[in-house]
């Protein structure tokens, strides 16, 4: 672990119990002061967190773990579980992981680990840290730290991957733009990800971006567009008045945002074998009363089960 802007020689490793929560101090008003967050992004090749206080404002010094390779679960938690350790007290924690997130629930991270699909990354975090957790889309939670909130705002960051985001009226709307065709039958990922930028070159990686920044205004009719991720400090060209490169920061300062947000209910899921069991009990009960119907092979119930203790 290390304190971001410190040479490496400085480092050292602390052991540190997980922190209390923040205690719940009152303002000059007499009313309750804002919760601590505690912000982390995770990256292809670095893991950040910065403690915020409750105006978004940074406490302390950002910190700052590589990503461990693979970025297994098990890992990836270990590696956070030492930034929280480090970083102090929180009340909560807000999450940008780079992959398909869906309330708490990651579908897809192609650039860490196959071993991601279906995890419940915030129900993870929260036994972990005894802490509330919202976890989103890194690029989601980048652009909720940089946008205005009026009209329509396009995000894209680059960094190991590309990713996307979109705003309405400061309404998020994840996007997957990094997978869809973009030049010569390649996608905007095979184009300008870091292996692209590796192996083309800044000087041709720079000429597809500026085609890909051309597209996507064709495209949204966007009325700004923000450019984040590690690899943005390689532009070279000058960006149109309403296209502007964002910090870094904005994907720590995001997490504030993410917390203000009001998340759709969502129906809590039953356990698969639930479901199966009802349906056979279901079934039978029809049976009995004269109308007889299909059961489903006595294996389906394992299957099923099976299937839940795997997510």
């Amino acid at each position: 672990m290390r304190r971001v802007n410190q040479n490496d020689s400085n480092s050292t490793k602390l052991q540190v119990k997980m922190a209390e929560p923040a205690e719940k101090t009152k303002n000059a008003r007499g009313l309750p002061q804002r919760q601590i967050t505690l912000a982390v992004d995770i990256g292809g090749t670095g893991t950040k967190a910065q403690i915020l206080d409750g105006d978004g404002k940074p406490m302390g010094e950002r910190l700052r773990v590589p990503t461990p390779h693979p970025a297994t679960p098990r890992a990836l938690l270990k590696a956070i579980r030492k930034l929280a350790n480090e970083a102090g007290e929180f009340d909560r924690v807000s999450v940008g992981f780079p992959g398909v997130v869906k309330n708490g629930r990651i579908y897809t991270a192609p650039n860490l680990s196959k071993k991601w699909k279906n995890v419940r990354l915030d129900k993870l975090l929260e036994r972990k840290l005894d802490r509330p957790v919202r976890v989103a889309n890194d690029a989601d939670v980048q652009g909720l730290g940089a946008i205005v909130g009026k009209g329509i705002e396009l995000v894209i960051t680059l960094g190991t991957g590309f990713g996307s985001v979109i705003f309405a009226n400061g309404t998020r709307i994840h996007l997957e733009l990094g997978h869809a065709p973009f030049h010569k039958g390649k996608t905007y990922e095979e184009e300008l990800g870091i292996k692209a930028l590796k192996k083309k070159g800044k000087r041709k990686w720079n000429k597809l971006l500026r085609e890909a920044i051309d597209d996507l205004a064709t495209t949204f009719n966007y009325d700004r567009l923000y450019i984040g991720g590690g690899n943005a400090r390689h532009i070279s060209f000058a960006l149109p008045k309403n296209v502007r490169i964002v910090s870094n920061e904005d994907g720590l300062l995001g997490g504030i945002k993410l917390w203000e947000e009001n998340l759709p209910f969502v129906q809590p899921e039953p356990p698969i074998a639930t479901i199966a069991n009802t349906r056979r009990r279901k079934a039978s009960a029809k049976a009995a009363e004269g109308q007889p119907q299909p059961i489903r092979p006595s294996g389906f119930d394992k299957r099923a089960a099976d299937g839940a203790q795997s997510i």
